[in-house]
């Protein structure tokens, strides 16, 4: 799914070639919002009863899971966690109908009356949020639904709000926030990359 504010894919098994721009998040950096994510969504929540933790492909969903094993460290409990494909739920597949879909995957005690946490890397124009609740309303009724971002770069076109955030990074409109994560691409960093935006905004 090509994305302005996301991931380009990476070489099969090789790391990603180094970037231009500039480095807002080192590894160090995203491990720690993680973490600090990880107790506000148990404060918030008064613990972890009824959490389950669904992320955005294609790096929300790695993201998810580490936000889980924070979770379980400080709780020492485990959360459900799976992942939310929302290709089909976009309202750009008119302009751009070739788009990867990815598994969606839901844990085995469902959504139903639980705490949904969507997890994705940026929030950006909030277009993919509204296509993820959009399709958790085909899956079930969630009690709430929270979202954790690990970056929100501002410049929102519908009225979609992240509840936990890694970096709130003011950007203009004509760069791009790159997100690298460790598992997913062999390199764990943020940047901001000049150039125009392509596609879609999220």
């Amino acid at each position: 799914m090509s994305r302005p504010d996301s991931a380009l894919p990476p070489a099969a098994s090789q790391p990603s070639a180094p970037s231009s721009g500039r480095v807002v998040l080192s590894s160090a950096d995203v491990s720690r919002a993680l973490r600090r994510m990880a107790h506000e969504v148990l404060e918030h929540n008064k613990g972890a009863d009824d959490l389950v933790v669904l992320g955005i492909p294609t790096r929300g969903v790695e993201l998810a899971e580490r936000l889980v094993a924070a979770i379980a460290q400080v709780e020492g409990v485990d959360v459900p966690v799976g992942a939310l494909d929302v290709t089909m739920y976009r309202d750009d597949l008119r302009r751009q109908p070739v788009r990867t879909a990815h598994a969606t995957t839901i844990p085995s005690g469902g959504i139903d009356d639980k705490i949904v946490v969507l997890v994705d890397d940026v929030l950006y124009s909030g277009r993919t949020v509204r296509a993820a609740l959009d399709a958790l309303g085909d899956l079930g009724r969630p009690r709430a639904v929270r979202l954790v971002v690990l970056v929100d770069r501002g410049h929102r076109e519908l009225p979609v709000r992240a509840d936990h955030v890694g970096k709130n990074l003011p950007t203009a409109k004509a760069e791009r926030v790159r997100v690298r994560l460790q598992d997913h691409d062999g390199i764990e960093e943020v940047r901001i990359v000049a150039g125009p935006t392509e596609g879609q905004a999220r």
